[in-house]
């Protein structure tokens, strides 16, 4: 029988490979190989997931130095192994004993046991030789994001752009959600500190808390029974935006996996009549979970925003959520792998879809009703852009600059068309919003 530490680090190297090698998403390469650990050792098979992937890009010009050449293709996993032995040297608390003897052993658990000897003599240089130390030799290494990412952020936030950088290699906070039909987030915060959990709220958005510590959600009172869910600070910001007056009719376009919809469902009330619609089959099963738990109940059909054709009765909607597809550059910190699966001619593609779905939605939405267009995107191609050309060419669209509330402001970038949350901002992830209202004739 392998070591169980070994066997982690092999678990661990081979979600890298499937991500950086494959074009696997990050999420789907830890559902095929986490059943392989055991439960005990998966928040370290996440840990050295992840942290060898936030830091690609210097962790793949150390190994570069270290390797005299480079690995034959069938061997390349071995390669994403140093990755994980390198990512456990320079950034956890693992004795560098431990960690070297067990990715060590980890090139045998991968079936590679003639090539044990070189990543023991890698591992032990990288602390010998201190290659850690040397500047890096690119701005990819230095930033962990590929040259198109950096350029694009680059100029959309000059000011910003060293700071948004940073937030995107940081560990995300755990944000939550309380069920507002239920509790105040200040009530809430008195359970949680009954319970050892350490948490803070933020002004401006009133059903949030933030955690101190990550915790499981088995470990959150009321979680089964709907009370609380886990939800970004900044995605809270939608729904309370978008219903700050009451509305009956509602639409959730791209609603999976739910998060935003069961948040409509506690701020809009019995009276709400919601209907959420998703393109991918597969996720719009999470947003029927979602509203199970929270025990609400909204239209849930899989259907193409673009097409109200195919799915819309005809009756107008007093407002509409269109939480667009996009490149996700706000949630980097979140999702490491965005920046290794995401193209710059994607953008291109994403933008198209973002006005198909924007002018088609518009003409189910009732005079005097109001569109909140939002994004996980930083990038001004995907938001401002794609807005400001929408209201060039809709007559009967205006913004509406009016916010939920003064202290919101405080945490969003104005731009010109629309407002933005960069990324790390009072520990939010990166979000833009833009409110369209229709004009009554």
């Amino acid at each position: 029988m392998p070591d169980v530490g070994a066997k982690t680090r092999a678990c661990a190297a081979e979600i890298v490979e499937a991500v950086v090698n494959g074009s696997r998403s990050l999420d789907a390469a830890i559902a095929d190989v986490e059943p392989k650990v055991a439960p005990g050792e998966r928040p370290l098979l996440r840990l050295l997931a992840y942290g060898a992937l936030r830091q690609h890009w210097q962790i793949d010009a150390w190994i570069s130095a270290l390797l005299g050449r480079p690995l034959r293709r069938r061997d390349r996993i071995i390669r994403s192994l140093l990755a994980v032995g390198l990512y456990q040297l320079t950034d956890t608390r693992i004795p560098d004993h431990a960690a070297v003897s067990q990715t060590v052993e980890a090139a045998r658990v991968l079936g590679r046991p003639k090539l044990a000897g070189l990543v023991n003599a890698c591992l032990r240089r990288f602390g010998r030789d201190g290659i850690a130390e040397a500047p890096p030799p690119s701005e990819e290494a230095r930033w962990n994001h590929p040259a198109w990412l950096l350029d694009a952020i680059s100029a959309d936030w000059p000011d910003d752009r060293d700071a948004i950088f940073e937030a995107n290699n940081a560990r995300a906070p755990m944000w939550l959600r309380v069920n507002s039909r239920r509790h105040t987030a200040e009530e809430y915060l008195a359970r949680l500190v009954e319970h050892g959990i350490d948490a803070s709220l933020l002004p401006g958005l009133p059903d949030a808390l933030c955690l101190a510590t990550p915790c499981g959600v088995d470990e959150l009172p009321g979680f089964a029974a709907g009370d609380v869910s886990v939800q970004d600070g900044a995605a809270q910001i939608a729904a309370r935006w978008l219903l700050d007056t009451p509305r009956r009719r509602v639409l959730d376009a791209c609603a999976a996996p739910g998060g935003k919809t069961g948040h409509l469902l506690e701020v809009g009330g019995e009276a709400l009549e919601l209907l959420a619609i998703d393109s991918d089959a597969g996720r719009i099963d999470a947003v029927r979970e979602n509203l199970a738990r929270l025990g609400q109940h909204a239209t849930i059909t899989v259907a193409d925003a673009s097409n109200p054709k195919a799915w819309w009765d005809g009756t107008p909607f007093d407002a509409i959520l269109l939480d667009a597809p996009c490149s996700a550059t706000g949630v980097i910190r979140r999702h490491p792998d965005i920046r290794l699966l995401r193209r710059e001619s994607d953008i291109a593609a994403l933008q198209d879809t973002q006005r198909r779905m924007l002018s088609a939605l518009w003409a189910t939405l009732a005079p005097g009703g109001r569109l909140l267009y939002a994004t996980c995107s930083i990038l001004a191609a995907e938001n401002d852009d794609v807005v400001s050309e929408f209201l060039g060419s809709h007559t009967d669209a205006e913004e509406r600059l009016v916010l939920p509330n003064n202290n919101i402001r405080v945490l969003m970038r104005r731009k010109a068309c629309g407002y933005q949350v960069l990324p790390g901002t009072a520990g939010l992830d990166g979000f833009y919003y833009a409110c369209l209202e229709k004009k009554v004739s």
